[in-house]
């Protein structure tokens, strides 16, 4: 049966840098509410199973990030510093001169991160969900990047499409055995459209371009010691994208870069560990608050 939700969400859109962004809200009017920021290829509804976990006294904003869920794409390709510009602009317009709480689930949980290092006033407490960053690079790599950018250039992306909610549900649910069933229905209908059959995921493919600019790790790092807030970095013991991290993804190796740090390891979860148990995620969350 798919996932009821217990606390109804309430649509609202912003013009933000000449495209338009969903907004959704949970919970009652705050003056600190959490602004929850969703990973790669997700949007903000899935975060309705941490936000029916969490305390009812609790307001709470997510935002769908351009070319996600329900914002508007760019139809080209992206480029990730736009995400930041996008946050600031949002917070502005949305909680300005405040420090904010931001919540951010792997894509979503870099680009807090790196703007909670970026501008340090405007973030009071940070919430990382598995993020954590990417590989490290090598200039070598760069010719064989650009290539690669130009190639897909030349080829664009097509969007997945799927013979139905159930069937995508489905899919999930084999490709993750820790997401309940009625987790995965909801999450699949939060992520496609209906154009179909076929249905089409809520998601530009011009974000699958490769970007030609190699990461640079220790920028990162630098923005992240840069940070003042308190910071929770929630991991899971399962996690197949930390694994990829190697020797930067041991919990130990994050606090010289986060000057008040505290690492809460979810060892039975997975990378969607907001999708897998948001009972686990939200007890790790109002612990640390209340500490």
């Amino acid at each position: 049966m798919r996932y009821q939700p217990i606390v109804p969400s309430r649509a609202e859109c912003l013009q933000v840098r000449g495209l338009r962004h969903r907004v959704l809200r949970w919970g009652p009017p705050v003056d600190n509410p959490l602004v929850l920021l969703h990973g790669f290829q997700d949007c903000s509804d899935t975060f309705q199973f941490l936000v029916d976990q969490l305390p009812r006294d609790w307001g709470f904003i997510g935002v769908d990030w351009r070319g996600f869920g329900g914002s508007e794409s760019t139809g080209q390709p992206y480029w990730f510093p736009d995400y930041i510009a996008d946050l600031e602009v949002l917070l502005d317009a949305l909680l300005p001169d405040r420090p904010v709480t931001l919540v951010g689930h792997s894509m979503g949980g870099n680009v807090a991160s790196l703007y909670a290092g970026i501008r340090p006033a405007r973030v009071g407490r940070l919430v990382s969900l598995e993020g954590f960053g990417l590989p490290r690079s090598r200039p070598d790599q760069a010719p064989a990047k650009y290539g690669e950018w130009l190639d897909q250039l030349k080829n664009p992306p097509r969007g997945s499409r799927y013979g139905s909610v159930g069937e995508l549900a489905a899919l999930l649910a084999r490709r993750n055995p820790r997401l309940p069933r009625g987790n995965a229905e909801f999450v699949a209908e939060a992520w496609t459209r209906d154009t179909g059959p076929p249905l089409q995921l809520h998601f530009d493919p011009w974000h699958r371009v490769v970007n030609p600019v190699l990461y640079r790790r220790e920028e990162t790092e630098a923005c992240w010691r840069s940070i003042t807030a308190p910071t929770l970095l929630v991991l899971g013991g399962q996690s197949e994208y930390r694994i990829r991290l190697m020797e930067d993804a041991q919990d130990d190796l994050f606090g010289p870069h986060f000057a008040r740090l505290t690492v809460a390891m979810l060892p039975e979860l997975g990378h969607m560990l907001h999708h897998e148990d948001p009972q686990a995620v939200a007890r790790a969350i109002t612990e640390w608050f209340a500490a």
